[in-house]
């Protein structure tokens, strides 16, 4: 496991990237990461098995991270490990004193994110995790994910998905039960404590909901934070990967993290069954999607 140096005035930021094809997305990811204004913060690009022009991007992508004032630190597997494999393979490399997950179909709104995240968790020792708003790409723009809830039966809610992007419900920060790992920062030491993410989890699906519970079953909060806002791309990496029964592998590791963790969200009165409510959002392709607006 990688050692942290002692904290600058401006800490260094590691973010956890990982690719399986979708290069258009990565692109637009690593497009909003350069004009994201934190400095300094690391990249760890994980290309997990693509077969795609994803390598030349990783290549091409090089030397203008290095002319933004960006460690740029490429890692190509040859096969598929999965995503929580990934990502602990990730994990192990980074130097930074705060750690980002980014999904490579998710691209910054807010110009300030990483400032804004990391402010989060420094006003408050006791946040383990902090995340954004995750909105649609494409007009209006609606909520796809504000927080996390678990109902006592262990069904998790997106909140917000698929309501106003400006809705005042959905505008507070809050403590929240769960996060998802699309976008979120978490301090080196949290990392330190709990250690990797379960593989048991493997390729997706529930790691990050588990590592939440992790978190706050060691003393620490989860916080939603809407003054973020990151555009999400849903579902691309995963739901679109053929040789993924997602379906299969939902239903299985959600009954993993319902096994192990029943004894807390039964007792959470989280809301209730009848609450939960899968908005349909219709996709789009990224062809369609035009330039996405930045916003300080």
């Amino acid at each position: 496991m990688a050692v942290a140096t002692r904290s600058p005035a401006t800490p260094l930021v590691s973010l956890v990237i990982l690719s399986h094809n979708k290069v258009a997305h990565t692109r637009r990811c690593f497009e909003g990461l350069v004009r994201s204004s934190y400095r300094p913060f690391e990249i760890l690009a994980l290309d997990n098995g693509s077969t795609d022009a994803t390598p030349a991007l990783y290549a091409e992508f090089a030397p203008r991270a290095e002319a933004a004032g960006i460690a740029f630190r490429p890692t190509r597997l040859e096969q598929n490990a999965g995503a929580v494999t990934g990502r602990n393979l990730a994990l192990q490399q980074v130097r930074g004193h705060y750690i980002v997950f980014l999904d490579n179909d998710v691209v910054p709104r807010t110009r300030s994110w990483l400032e804004r995240l990391r402010a989060a968790l420094e006003a408050d020792p006791r946040v383990g995790i902090v995340g954004p708003k995750l909105i649609y790409p494409f007009p209006p723009h609606l909520i796809q994910f504000a927080g996390g809830a678990v109902t006592p039966t262990g069904w998790v809610h997106f909140l917000g998905r698929g309501e106003p992007r400006e809705a005042p419900a959905f505008n507070q920060p809050r403590e929240v039960q769960c996060l998802i790992s699309a976008c979120w920062m978490m301090p080196r030491r949290l990392y330190d404590e709990l250690g990797p993410l379960d593989e048991g989890f493997n390729p997706l699906q529930f790691e990050d909901i588990d590592y939440c519970y992790r978190a706050r079953h060691a003393g620490y909060r989860v916080l939603y934070l809407p003054t973020v806002e990151m555009y999400h791309c849903e579902n691309v990496t995963s739901g679109d990967t053929p040789t993924i029964n997602y379906r299969y592998v939902t239903i299985k590791n959600g009954l993993r993290f319902k096994k192990r963790w029943r004894a807390m969200f039964e007792k959470e009165n989280g809301p209730s069954d009848a609450e939960f409510h899968w908005a349909d959002i219709p996709k789009r392709d990224i062809s369609e999607l035009g330039e996405l607006e930045m916003v300080d």
